[in-house]
């Protein structure tokens, strides 16, 4: 499959601040400051799922929701990590890495519906940003 007919949900890219890319996904911060929230997506045209995905390339994704788990888990030390790719809202297939603390707005439920997200202060976000593109060795085009 070829890589130039990817192109991102428009929901997502509403959703969400670009971090960078990896080798196979697109790394996205998902404009809610109630939780810090990676979305990992495979740059790859029409996949709504793991298994249509090569052997290869969900192997690439394992080892990529690891390195941002990590990068997440060290820059926020988060008490709980919670990764899931649901796609019931967008069918494009996206991984959910989020940071959980014992103290918010949703602990211990699952973070949708729990609160309405808060967008970051631009500040404190592009700081966010620029320490997640350190952690994960990542520029963006």
């Amino acid at each position: 499959m070829a890589e130039s007919s990817f192109s991102l949900y428009p929901q997502l890219a509403a959703d969400t601040v670009p971090v960078g890319d990896l080798a196979l996904t697109l790394v996205l911060l998902a404009n809610d400051a109630n939780y810090p929230w990676l979305i990992l997506v495979p740059r790859r045209p029409g996949i709504t799922e793991l298994i249509d995905l090569t052997e290869a390339d969900r192997r690439q994704l394992t080892a990529e929701t690891d390195t941002a788990a990590r990068a997440l888990k060290s820059i926020t030390a988060c008490d709980k990590l919670n990764v899931a790719a649901l796609g019931n809202v967008v069918a494009q297939l996206h991984v959910h890495v989020i940071g959980r603390r014992h103290n918010d707005k949703a602990w211990p439920k699952p973070v949708w519906g729990a609160a309405p997200a808060t967008a970051y202060d631009p500040v404190a976000r592009d700081g966010f940003v620029a320490a997640l593109r350190r952690a994960l060795n990542v520029t963006t085009n």
